[in-house]
C-alpha cells in the first residue's frame, strides 16, 4: 500500500507541475493551482476581484500570469524596509 501512495503523491506533483506551465487556465485549474475553494473563487469572480475572461459569455478562463500577479499583489504585506521607505518619502514630500 505504501508503494502506491508514493506513486500517487509523485503523480500529483507531476500534475501540479504541468498545470503551472499552462498559460490559460479553467476555473477548476485555478482552484487546483491556488488551493482556493470553488465557492471562494466564485465569490472573487462575481465581485470582479480577480482577473478573468468570459469569451462568448460562457466558461471562465484565467491568464496564469495575471493570476500570479494578482496573488502576489493582493494584500501584500509590506516589509519593515518598505515602511521605512514610505515614511522617508512622506517626510520629504511634506517638508516645509
Amino acid at each position: 500500500m505504501d508503494h502506491y501512495e508514493n506513486i500517487n503523491d509523485r503523480l500529483t506533483k507531476i500534475e501540479k507541475l504541468l498545470l503551472s506551465q499552462k498559460k490559460s487556465m479553467s476555473f477548476n485549474d485555478v482552484v487546483e493551482y491556488t488551493g482556493f475553494k470553488p465557492s471562494y473563487l466564485y465569490k472573487l469572480t462575481s465581485t470582479y476581484s480577480i482577473p478573468y475572461s468570459k469569451p462568448g459569455g460562457g466558461k471562465l478562463f484565467f491568464d496564469k500570469d495575471e493570476i500570479d500577479r494578482w496573488l502576489l499583489e493582493t494584500n501584500r504585506v509590506r516589509t519593515e524596509s518598505d515602511l521605512d521607505q514610505e515614511a522617508s518619502d512622506f517626510l520629504l514630500r511634506n517638508r516645509k
